[in-house]
């Protein structure tokens, strides 16, 4: 069964032109010119894998909003922003609200299309799964491998994919330093060094959102980060 992705661009050349390379690759390739239309339809019935621009039609937020209300359908869809807008802020802004990439307009479609493979990748890693698996259990963190959820201080935290398996690596080894490729490698996912910070900064204040004195995630300049040893128990 061809996997099915949605494409969100309100330009029509671009749009028949992520199309036609993504089809090439066996995708069905559905597309929507709006937020809300996309909304309608996801609301029917989720694709397995979404591209936003930000600016949709007169909705220059567009791709935002969209993103927002998404996760909040589903944690577990691969989201991907891929619009001309490059500022800190913007990445910044797509990544808080749930993104799992962030990638600007000017990346070569084989690059785009090498994103989309990597995120199926691990969607299938994830389906496969690790039946009857224990939980990791690391002081007040429990992650379930079976269900994909994440509790602090029995607490549930809301996170996505990316960011589950980011915390699993971190948290399988406390002390142990790793690399922004290590945790790209854990999550199957390719991004950028700024995009993996992002992604930490992102699950830490998930954390301090339940826990204002949270601190298990150490950095280790230079080298990537650790969770401190002394939140095993």
């Amino acid at each position: 069964m061809r996997r099915r992705i949605a494409i969100v661009e309100d330009e029509h050349a671009i749009r028949e032109n992520y199309r036609d390379a993504l089809a090439r690759q066996g995708y069905d390739v559905s597309l929507f010119t709006d937020r809300q239309s996309a909304l309608d339809a996801f609301r029917e019935r989720l694709p397995e894998l979404v591209v936003i621009d930000i600016g949709l039609g007169d909705e220059p937020e567009g791709g935002f909003d969209l993103c927002r209300e998404l996760r909040a359908l589903s944690n577990r869809l691969p989201i991907i922003f891929l619009t001309a807008r490059d500022t800190e802020l913007d990445v910044v802004s797509g990544l808080r609200l749930g993104a799992d990439d962030y990638l600007t307009k000017d990346i070569s479609l084989q690059q785009l299309v090498a994103r989309v493979v990597a995120l199926f990748r691990r969607l299938e890693a994830f389906e496969a799964g690790a039946q009857d698996s224990q939980p990791v259990v690391r002081g007040d963190l429990i992650l379930d491998l079976d269900r994909l959820t994440a509790t602090w201080k029995g607490q549930p935290l809301e996170l996505t994919l990316t960011e589950f398996w980011m915390i699993h690596s971190l948290a399988r080894h406390p002390g142990h330093v790793k690399s922004r490729q290590q945790l790209m490698d854990a999550a199957n996912v390719v991004f950028d060094d700024n995009t993996v910070t992002s992604h930490v900064k992102r699950l830490r204040r998930k954390f301090i959102d339940l826990d204002a004195e949270f601190n298990a995630i150490q950095t280790a300049y230079g080298a990537g980060y650790r969770w401190r040893p002394d939140q095993m128990q």
